[in-house]
């Protein structure tokens, strides 16, 4: 995986040694706290967050070991590369080392953005809603060419995909889809993804060759459970409705779609993915429950300048974060002035490079406003 050289805020090996040294002391007290946990008496929130701890600092375990192999491999081929007289050999040194600095590159970006505070939401399993904006039956293809993307892409990361909701229009596009991903880093790395996604292309259904830009908006949302979200009964309307589109045998002659309100806010959900009424209505509260988790963390969020000040751009689904130009086989994220001419490549699941480096960025701008806040 190719990923970009950043120049990050010092943050030198010792206080990264020393850093790593505490958490694996916490890493032994969490293995000790989570073996012994007994349930009565405590919640299963509280496990869970000991479990979400754990698994961060198990990650930050693997990634500095990993680290410091890297460093050990590059620092025995320069050694090799002092001693050896054989031209072929020092060939085949250099281009190892290459590959060897770009891997130091990119773990030593992941381990800055480790070593931040955690969000809330690390650990947690994502809803993944895709809708088409602006472009028409153009935006309804793309926006099943992104469902596709993510799709491959959980399966490169071994993550599992569970599809909530997908109505498909006529031409083979999307007209809303919603999917869970599961996964223990599913949060920290798709996160970015929220926001406003233009493509540039020729559509297919363009007879005369014209580019046309449409947009599709991604929304992703930490999947809450409900110890985070508890709703109240009375809060909700549940209506059911005879479910339309394609289907089983059942699909469109029982009221078996079902449509949840939450009163005080007036968001809403429908579901009509399946035949069961019961499994409709479980969808539509787990998609209601993670869109309130979002909106009161927006909230908490709002309150925190230094939060405020570490994000770019502001995370709003109305915002354009990236566009998509298939003539020039280019995608470009504006939020962090990031260009690659892969798009190709990139479409077919492969977004290690470019949310890597999205991550990469992110952490140095989010470091940059933590030793500012420090002075």
């Amino acid at each position: 995986m190719f990923c970009f050289h950043v120049c990050f805020p010092t943050v030198t090996t010792v206080n990264l040694e020393h850093y790593i040294q505490n958490s694996n002391s916490r890493l032994h007290e969490l293995e000790r706290a989570i073996a012994n946990f007994s349930f009565t008496g405590n919640s299963q929130k509280e496990y869970n967050q000991l479990n979400r701890e754990y698994q961060q600092l198990k990650h930050l375990s693997e990634v500095w070991q990993e680290y410091q192999k890297v460093q050990q491999q590059i620092a025995d081929n320069h050694e090799m590369l002092k001693s050896s007289q054989d031209q072929e050999f020092n060939a085949l040194l250099e281009a190892d080392l290459q590959e060897l600095d770009k891997r130091e590159h990119c773990l030593d970006g992941e381990l800055k953005t480790l070593i931040l505070p955690p969000h809330p939401n690390e650990g947690k399993d994502v809803i993944v809603e895709i809708r088409p904006a602006a472009g028409g039956d153009e935006a309804g293809l793309f926006a099943a060419d992104l469902v596709r993307m993510y799709q491959r892409y959980a399966d490169i990361k071994g993550w599992k995909v569970e599809m909530l909701e997908m109505a498909e229009t006529p031409l083979g596009g999307v007209k809303n889809a919603a999917f869970a991903v599961r996964g223990s880093d599913a949060w920290s790395i798709l996160h970015f993804e929220s926001g406003v996604h233009r493509v540039q292309r020729v559509p297919v259904t363009e007879a005369q060759g014209r580019v046309h830009t449409s947009t599709v908006t991604v929304a992703v949302m930490a999947e809450a459970e409900e110890v985070d979200i508890e709703l109240d009964p009375e809060d909700l309307r549940f209506d059911v409705f005879r479910a339309s589109g394609h289907g089983g045998q059942c699909v469109n002659t029982t009221d078996s779609a079902v449509r949840v309100t939450h009163l005080p806010t007036g968001i809403y959900f429908a579901s009509q993915q399946e035949k069961s009424q019961h499994r409709n209505k479980e969808i539509a509260l787990r998609l209601l429950r993670s869109r309130l988790l979002e909106l009161k963390q927006q909230e908490e969020d709002a309150k925190n300048a230094a939060e405020r000040r570490s994000q770019v751009g502001t995370g709003d689904r109305s915002e354009r974060i990236r566009t998509y130009n298939y003539a020039q086989n280019r995608i470009t994220d504006h939020r962090f002035e990031l260009t690659l001419y892969d798009l190709n490549n990139i479409m077919e699941g492969n977004l290690d490079e470019l949310l890597g480096e999205i991550r990469a960025r992110d952490a140095n701008l989010r470091l940059e406003a933590e030793l500012f806040d420090q002075n």
